[in-house]
């Protein structure tokens, strides 16, 4: 790998989510959860947004952790790859 290539994947935005959706081929929908300050009144308040993400080979299922990365557009909604399992959704 050479040193530009190393560079590039540093760069990559990554983020850690549940997946609140695998019904779709190839794709699942992983809820992204943070919490920031008012920008006005200072108190901490939770905000969430959902990416839908590659899922080659549709091993990620509902309620897994994940790690998704973002890539080039794959479709219209898609701009981000699944690259690593963080944890498994415990079993019911």
């Amino acid at each position: 790998m050479s040193e530009a290539q190393t560079q590039q994947a540093k760069n990559t935005r990554t983020l850690i989510g549940k997946v609140v959706s695998d019904k779709r081929a190839k794709t699942i929908t992983v809820l992204v959860e943070r919490r920031t300050k008012h920008e006005l009144y200072g108190k901490i308040v939770g905000k969430s947004s959902k990416y839908h993400a590659h899922d080659e080979n549709g091993e990620y299922k509902l309620g897994d952790v994940v790690e998704i990365a973002e890539s080039r557009p794959i479709s219209k909604t898609k701009s981000w790859v699944v690259t690593r399992l963080v944890q498994k959704a415990a079993a019911v």
